[in-house]
């Protein structure tokens, strides 16, 4: 219980930045930021994005923009604000120093 806890929460601090750095790539559809993060095994379902989307949206760092389909309805596509591109560099630097503090206390230690 206790492990799959701190897992939880491990994912959870990392979740807002993945996402932050997929829609950094270019704007990008809801599901395709899924998929992105499906492939780096950082399993995430629609009721978990939507929201978190919304909050990043209503905080500025995001914007959105209708697109017509030519299979459905228009689909929005997510992109970054310019504050959102500020909010991203300071999160950069901060997983540089994360990582570091990290890997230096792990030291020479295994992790498999």
């Amino acid at each position: 219980m206790i492990v799959e806890n701190t897992q939880t929460q491990m994912r959870k601090g990392v979740l807002e930045y993945c996402i932050l750095s997929i829609i950094a790539k270019g704007e990008i559809y809801a599901s395709d930021i899924i998929a992105e993060l499906k492939t780096a095994q950082l399993l995430v379902v629609e009721g978990t994005l939507y929201p978190l989307l919304t909050r990043l949206k209503n905080n500025g760092l995001l914007s959105y923009n209708w697109v017509e389909s030519t299979s459905g309805p228009p689909r929005k596509y997510y992109v970054l604000s310019d504050e959102g591109k500020k909010v991203l560099e300071q999160l950069d630097k901060t997983w540089q120093e994360l990582a570091y503090a990290v890997k230096t206390s792990i030291g020479d230690r295994k992790v498999k």
